[in-house]
């Protein structure tokens, strides 16, 4: 059983799960939920992630196989494809029925998010349009956030628009590190296509987009944390871009972009759950 359990865990994409979690937590608690709103918040976000993590690997068990994946338990046969996918399907259930404990406008947008999520696990990976269900994913999350507070205000749309373009921008670096796994496996969604320096532009421009939304969208001038963010986010991209023209290697150069826009990711992430007039 504890192999079981500790194979779920590590199936779940647990780092991700937790940062997601995190963040959605931090930003009840920033737009005025109360203990009890934020914490029905992080279990909806922590369900969802739940659901999609076990999805993506019960679907990719045969790829993370061929591709020798051993930090992967399904495809590492530490548990059972049938046990990630009944564990994925309750947790599906769970988010729907946690959402919509709040209201039924939160609960169809939380619910949007999951459904976006899935289809990007099947068929959307392996699209041209592979970047739009982390668009939609990510751009609901605080919109959901926001609709789930008492009275359901509207979410602003800059704060949408900026979770909308980190959640692209996300997308584009998670896949740098992994153009040759993909290539073996028949994978080819929107940055496989771009190719590894053409997702290397996207990635950036997406990130530096939000993080300008992120400082020029609420209302009032903007704040000298924000200007220095944009500051630091135009600063460690360029230095990536220097590195990786320094490289010797395509992968080296692939992972100084990811860990530059990871960076710029986590400065507005920062923006987004500390600013003081989300709505």
């Amino acid at each position: 059983m504890s192999s079981t359990v500790l194979g779920l865990v590590r199936a779940s994409h647990p780092e991700p799960t937790a940062a997601v979690t995190t963040v959605a937590g931090l930003l009840a608690a920033g737009v005025g939920h109360p203990p009890g709103g934020t914490a029905v918040v992080v279990l909806t976000v922590a369900a969802s992630q739940f659901a999609v993590g076990w999805t993506n690997d019960a679907l990719d068990a045969d790829r993370d196989a061929a591709v020798g994946r051993t930090d992967k338990p399904v495809a590492a046969g530490a548990v059972s494809r049938r046990v990630v996918a009944v564990a994925a399907v309750l947790a599906a259930a769970t988010t729907v029925a946690l959402a919509l404990t709040t209201n039924p406008v939160a609960a169809l947008c939380a619910t949007v998010a999951l459904v976006s999520a899935l289809l990007y696990d099947w068929p959307l990976k392996w699209t041209p349009v592979s970047v739009l269900p982390y668009a939609v994913s990510f751009g609901t999350l605080p919109a959901f956030v926001v609709l789930a507070l008492p009275g359901a205000p509207t979410p602003p749309v800059w704060l949408v628009a900026a979770a909308a373009l980190l959640g692209a921008g996300a997308h584009f670096a998670n896949v740098l590190p992994d153009f040759a796994d993909d290539a073996r496996t028949g994978v080819r969604g929107l940055p496989h296509r771009l190719g590894p320096a053409g997702s290397r532009a996207a990635a950036v421009g997406l990130l530096v987009a939000a993080t300008v939304t992120l400082v020029l969208g609420p209302p009032g001038p903007p704040s000298g944390l924000g200007l220095a963010a944009v500051v630091a986010a135009v600063i460690i991209l360029v230095l990536a871009w220097y590195a990786g023209r320094t490289a010797d290697r395509p992968g080296a150069r692939s992972v100084a972009a990811f860990r530059a826009v990871m960076l710029v990711a986590l400065i507005d992430v920062v923006l987004l759950v500390t600013s003081g007039r989300l709505v």
